[in-house]
Protein backbone atom coordinates (compact mmCIF):
# COMPACT_ATOMS: atom_id res chain seq x y z
CA UNK A 1 0.00 0.00 0.00
CA UNK A 2 1.44 3.29 -0.97
CA UNK A 3 1.98 6.15 1.47
CA UNK A 4 -0.77 8.49 0.30
CA UNK A 5 -3.34 5.08 0.13
CA UNK A 6 -2.28 4.46 3.79
CA UNK A 7 -2.90 7.80 4.97
CA UNK A 8 -6.06 7.86 3.16
CA UNK A 9 -7.10 4.14 4.74
CA UNK A 10 -6.24 5.76 8.25
CA UNK A 11 -8.35 8.91 7.57
CA UNK A 12 -11.44 6.39 6.74
CA UNK A 13 -10.54 4.48 9.81
CA UNK A 14 -10.45 7.72 11.90
CA UNK A 15 -14.10 9.40 10.89
CA UNK A 16 -17.22 9.07 12.45
CA UNK A 17 -19.22 5.55 12.08
CA UNK A 18 -22.71 6.96 10.99
CA UNK A 19 -25.93 5.16 11.04
CA UNK A 20 -29.59 5.18 11.66
CA UNK A 21 -32.12 2.84 13.81
CA UNK A 22 -35.56 2.59 14.37
CA UNK A 23 -35.95 1.76 17.95
CA UNK A 24 -38.92 1.14 20.20
CA UNK A 25 -40.68 2.54 17.19
CA UNK A 26 -38.38 6.11 16.74
CA UNK A 27 -35.60 6.44 14.37
CA UNK A 28 -32.45 7.61 15.67
CA UNK A 29 -29.26 8.70 14.43
CA UNK A 30 -25.96 7.59 15.40
CA UNK A 31 -22.53 8.41 15.44
CA UNK A 32 -19.32 5.75 16.39
CA UNK A 33 -16.29 4.61 16.07
CA UNK A 34 -13.50 1.98 16.42
CA UNK A 35 -13.26 0.70 19.91
CA UNK A 36 -16.81 0.97 21.07
CA UNK A 37 -18.93 -1.96 21.25
CA UNK A 38 -21.13 -2.94 18.50
CA UNK A 39 -20.13 0.43 16.02
CA UNK A 40 -21.16 0.29 13.06
CA UNK A 41 -24.69 -0.81 14.03
CA UNK A 42 -26.87 -2.01 16.96
CA UNK A 43 -26.32 -5.80 18.41
CA UNK A 44 -28.71 -8.26 18.47
CA UNK A 45 -28.82 -7.88 22.45
CA UNK A 46 -29.61 -4.35 22.43
CA UNK A 47 -32.27 -4.63 20.18
CA UNK A 48 -33.78 -7.45 21.88
CA UNK A 49 -33.91 -6.10 25.08
CA UNK A 50 -35.40 -2.62 23.68
CA UNK A 51 -38.40 -5.37 22.20
CA UNK A 52 -39.32 -6.31 25.54
CA UNK A 53 -39.83 -3.28 27.03
CA UNK A 54 -42.85 -0.79 28.01
CA UNK A 55 -41.65 2.58 28.50
CA UNK A 56 -43.62 5.35 30.17
CA UNK A 57 -43.60 8.62 29.00
CA UNK A 58 -42.14 10.12 31.97
CA UNK A 59 -40.16 6.96 33.30
CA UNK A 60 -36.50 7.97 35.20
CA UNK A 61 -34.40 5.71 33.65
CA UNK A 62 -30.69 4.68 33.91
CA UNK A 63 -28.72 2.88 31.26
CA UNK A 64 -24.98 1.86 32.43
CA UNK A 65 -22.46 0.33 30.09
CA UNK A 66 -24.12 2.91 27.80
CA UNK A 67 -21.76 2.73 25.30
CA UNK A 68 -22.51 5.06 22.32
CA UNK A 69 -26.15 5.33 23.93
CA UNK A 70 -28.88 3.45 21.88
CA UNK A 71 -30.54 1.55 25.18
CA UNK A 72 -30.82 5.05 27.26
CA UNK A 73 -31.32 7.14 24.23
CA UNK A 74 -34.13 5.06 22.59
CA UNK A 75 -35.62 5.23 26.34
CA UNK A 76 -35.46 9.02 26.35
CA UNK A 77 -36.93 9.23 22.97
CA UNK A 78 -39.66 6.94 23.77
CA UNK A 79 -40.05 8.80 27.65
CA UNK A 80 -40.30 12.69 26.69
CA UNK A 81 -41.38 13.80 29.98
CA UNK A 82 -39.01 11.33 31.65
CA UNK A 83 -34.80 11.42 32.27
CA UNK A 84 -32.32 9.45 31.34
CA UNK A 85 -28.86 9.04 33.08
CA UNK A 86 -26.17 6.50 30.97
CA UNK A 87 -23.35 5.97 32.37
CA UNK A 88 -20.35 4.23 31.42
CA UNK A 89 -15.95 3.77 32.73
CA UNK A 90 -15.13 4.78 28.88
CA UNK A 91 -14.64 8.30 28.40
CA UNK A 92 -15.06 7.78 24.59
CA UNK A 93 -18.15 6.31 24.75
CA UNK A 94 -19.68 9.13 26.78
CA UNK A 95 -18.38 11.53 24.37
CA UNK A 96 -20.04 9.95 21.80
CA UNK A 97 -23.74 9.44 23.85
CA UNK A 98 -23.65 12.70 24.70
CA UNK A 99 -22.96 13.76 20.89
CA UNK A 100 -26.05 11.48 19.75
CA UNK A 101 -28.16 12.85 22.81
CA UNK A 102 -27.74 16.70 21.06
CA UNK A 103 -27.72 15.06 17.49
CA UNK A 104 -31.16 13.43 18.28
CA UNK A 105 -32.35 16.46 20.63
CA UNK A 106 -32.97 14.73 23.20
CA UNK A 107 -32.63 17.26 26.15
CA UNK A 108 -33.54 14.88 28.81
CA UNK A 109 -30.82 12.17 28.35
CA UNK A 110 -27.14 13.10 30.23
CA UNK A 111 -24.47 10.63 29.87
CA UNK A 112 -21.34 10.60 32.56
CA UNK A 113 -18.54 8.70 34.01
CA UNK A 114 -19.20 5.81 36.22
CA UNK A 115 -17.36 2.30 37.35
CA UNK A 116 -20.88 0.44 37.65
CA UNK A 117 -22.79 2.85 39.09
CA UNK A 118 -20.23 4.16 42.36
CA UNK A 119 -20.48 7.79 40.72
CA UNK A 120 -24.55 7.88 40.68
CA UNK A 121 -26.10 9.87 42.71
CA UNK A 122 -28.73 8.65 45.26
CA UNK A 123 -31.10 10.95 44.28
CA UNK A 124 -33.35 11.07 42.18
CA UNK A 125 -34.26 7.37 42.19
CA UNK A 126 -35.09 5.45 39.22
CA UNK A 127 -38.15 3.36 37.95
CA UNK A 128 -36.18 1.53 35.33
CA UNK A 129 -32.36 0.38 34.68
CA UNK A 130 -31.43 -1.25 31.91
CA UNK A 131 -28.05 -2.79 30.50
CA UNK A 132 -26.16 -4.89 27.70
CA UNK A 133 -23.89 -6.53 29.94
CA UNK A 134 -20.67 -7.08 28.80
CA UNK A 135 -19.71 -11.16 29.07
CA UNK A 136 -16.39 -10.51 30.10
CA UNK A 137 -16.62 -8.19 32.97
CA UNK A 138 -16.83 -10.32 36.32
CA UNK A 139 -19.21 -11.44 38.75
CA UNK A 140 -17.86 -8.82 41.73
CA UNK A 141 -18.93 -5.92 39.83
CA UNK A 142 -22.02 -6.98 38.59
CA UNK A 143 -22.62 -7.77 42.41
CA UNK A 144 -21.56 -4.42 43.42
CA UNK A 145 -24.10 -2.61 40.57
CA UNK A 146 -26.76 -4.76 41.55
CA UNK A 147 -26.60 -4.14 45.22
CA UNK A 148 -25.95 -0.20 44.07
CA UNK A 149 -29.12 -0.58 41.46
CA UNK A 150 -31.16 -1.81 44.33
CA UNK A 151 -30.70 1.31 46.09
CA UNK A 152 -31.24 3.36 43.47
CA UNK A 153 -34.83 2.09 42.52
CA UNK A 154 -37.81 3.88 43.02
CA UNK A 155 -40.53 1.28 44.76
CA UNK A 156 -41.98 -0.69 41.97
CA UNK A 157 -39.20 0.33 40.16
CA UNK A 158 -37.48 -2.56 37.66
CA UNK A 159 -33.82 -3.90 36.52
CA UNK A 160 -33.78 -5.36 33.06
CA UNK A 161 -30.94 -6.49 31.40
CA UNK A 162 -29.58 -8.46 28.27
CA UNK A 163 -26.31 -10.96 28.99
CA UNK A 164 -25.16 -14.29 26.76
CA UNK A 165 -27.04 -16.83 27.62
CA UNK A 166 -23.52 -18.67 29.43
CA UNK A 167 -24.71 -16.18 32.62
CA UNK A 168 -28.37 -16.74 32.25
CA UNK A 169 -27.93 -18.85 35.68
CA UNK A 170 -26.11 -16.44 37.51
CA UNK A 171 -28.42 -13.75 36.62
CA UNK A 172 -31.34 -16.05 38.19
CA UNK A 173 -29.48 -16.74 41.35
CA UNK A 174 -27.96 -13.22 41.71
CA UNK A 175 -31.85 -11.10 41.33
CA UNK A 176 -33.16 -13.74 43.16
CA UNK A 177 -30.70 -12.71 46.43
CA UNK A 178 -30.74 -9.40 45.91
CA UNK A 179 -34.02 -8.30 44.42
CA UNK A 180 -36.16 -11.39 45.88
CA UNK A 181 -37.14 -12.28 42.54
CA UNK A 182 -36.09 -12.86 38.64
CA UNK A 183 -38.09 -13.28 35.85
CA UNK A 184 -36.77 -14.44 32.32
CA UNK A 185 -38.29 -12.40 29.47
CA UNK A 186 -37.07 -13.46 26.60
CA UNK A 187 -34.10 -16.48 25.75
CA UNK A 188 -33.13 -16.76 22.57
CA UNK A 189 -30.15 -18.42 20.75
CA UNK A 190 -27.55 -16.18 21.75
CA UNK A 191 -28.85 -14.02 24.43
CA UNK A 192 -31.31 -13.76 27.41
CA UNK A 193 -33.17 -10.87 29.31
CA UNK A 194 -33.48 -10.97 32.68
CA UNK A 195 -35.73 -8.71 35.00
CA UNK A 196 -36.55 -8.28 38.54
CA UNK A 197 -38.70 -5.33 40.49
CA UNK A 198 -38.23 -3.66 43.93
Amino acid sequence: MAVHDTDLHLAALRADLKFSAELLGNTLHFRSTWGLFSPRGIDEGSKMLLDHLDIAADEAALDFGCGYGPLGLAIAKAAPTGSVQLIDKDFVAIDYSNKNAQANGLDNASAYLSNALMAVPPEPQFSLIVSNLPAKTGNELYTLAFNDAKQRMQPGGRIVVVTINGLRSYMKRSFTEIFGNYKKLKQGKTYTISAAEL
